[in-house]
């Protein structure tokens, strides 16, 4: 523990056993201190415009924080913007709009096959399903492979709630042979999903090498699958708890309001933003607040504390998303606000849509209560819920 103008700062994940709900922990921890030291150095922002200054100011909170070179998150400057128009492009309105029919009838098949009236699990049988079928669809890979994803986003949940470096290193491994899997089966050139127009786009002219092609999918893929699946979990949990936004919402779904659907569920996610943080290094020296960071420092940009800072946000826990939306953090901020927000919203906007056009009511269940994700995770573990028929 180190002090700064009198306050204590501490590690906010130090006493993570003392509430399972991270967000009591960092709402707590920002109030005390916004800018928190670690034993080992590491600096994390909790107040949102610390946060916010930090994600604007790429030049001096550099992205180029990891030993591994991935794409685009690890770059900065001219070749983070040549990388990420690549990837915008994958992202265009367009293309969003032409993987809403598939992820409908994706969607649409695990609503219809859930049963009603019983305890059904929200992360397990809803949302790790539907993340797994969009995301294989959308990038052209074989239904067959489905069941070994769903196995690899369940240990991929686990081994990041444990913390295991070496866990996580074995569990990204071996999505990365999938990969290489998938991209062997494309060589002879005659596939034309989205995994193969990527193994053909070029960068400042240049071809992308195979390295740069599995980083780019594990991006889209790896953190996704789990981060949408993560997504459902919260968002049914909110509505499952609260009537009157479950019947507002489906009231916007029958009146085909998408905006207002979308702009409702990223709300949710601001009061219980799954996406924790992201990491920088300092490229100088940098003062936030009272405190001054070296050259070289890592830094965490806490979402999940920025996002519930009572200083932008009057009552964090308050659903307003017009007068919250200008300052809402979820899908971060600056150079590096996520590629994937439109697409990420669109599928939660199909699969919340057919969880709500199919049943009159969704309940949480009464044989056993809701299981939140232990810190340094955010969001919900287990939501069982009952689904009463339309």
């Amino acid at each position: 523990m180190t002090t700064t103008a009198g306050r204590a700062h501490t590690d906010p994940h130090a006493e993570a056993g003392a509430h399972d709900d991270l967000r009591v922990q960092l709402d707590a921890q920002r109030a005390a201190c916004p800018v928190v030291r670690a034993a080992d150095g590491t600096v994390t922002l909790l107040a949102h415009a610390d946060v916010k200054a930090a994600a604007l100011d790429a030049a001096t909170f550099s992205s180029a924080v990891s030993a591994h070179r991935a794409l685009p998150n690890s770059l900065d400057g001219a070749e983070h913007r040549a990388y990420r128009a690549l990837i915008d492009a994958y992202m265009t309105p367009t293309e969003v709009a032409a993987q809403e029919p598939q992820c409908r009838e994706h969607a649409r098949a695990i609503v219809g096959a859930l049963p009603r009236g019983v305890t059904v699990r929200t992360v397990l049988d809803i949302g790790t399903p539907f993340a797994v079928r969009a995301q294989s669809t959308w990038l052209g890979w074989p239904a067959a492979i489905e069941d070994e994803l769903v196995a690899w986003v369940a240990d991929n949940r686990e081994a990041s709630r444990s913390g295991d470096r070496a866990w996580l290193a074995e569990v990204a491994d071996r999505f990365d042979a999938i990969i290489t899997r998938l991209l062997d089966a494309r060589r002879d050139g005659s596939a034309d999903d989205v995994t193969a127009r990527l193994m053909r786009d070029r960068v400042d002219g240049h071809a992308l090498p195979d390295s740069e092609i599995v980083s780019i999918l594990r991006n889209w893929t790896a953190g996704d699958l789990s981060s949408l699946a993560a997504c459902v979990g919260v968002i049914v949990h909110h509505l499952a708890s609260d009537v009157a936004l479950q019947d507002h919402l489906r009231a916007l779904i029958t009146a085909g309001r998408t905006g207002d659907v979308e702009d409702a569920l990223e709300e949710i996610l601001r009061i219980d933003d799954p996406f924790v943080s992201n990491r920088r290094v300092t490229t100088r020296d940098v003062t936030v607040g009272d405190e001054t960071i070296k050259a070289g420092t890592r830094v965490v940009l806490n979402w999940t504390a920025a996002n519930r800072d009572p200083e932008v946000f009057d009552n964090p826990d308050a659903f307003n998303p017009a007068a919250h939306a200008e300052d809402n953090l979820v899908f971060g901020i600056g150079p590096h606000v996520c590629p994937g927000r439109a697409l990420t919203l669109m599928e939660l906007r199909v699969i919340i849509g057919e969880l709500l056009a199919q049943t009159t009511r969704i309940t949480m269940s009464r044989e056993r209560g809701p299981i939140r994700e232990r810190p340094p995770v955010s969001g919900w573990a287990k939501v069982p819920i009952v689904l009463d028929p339309a």
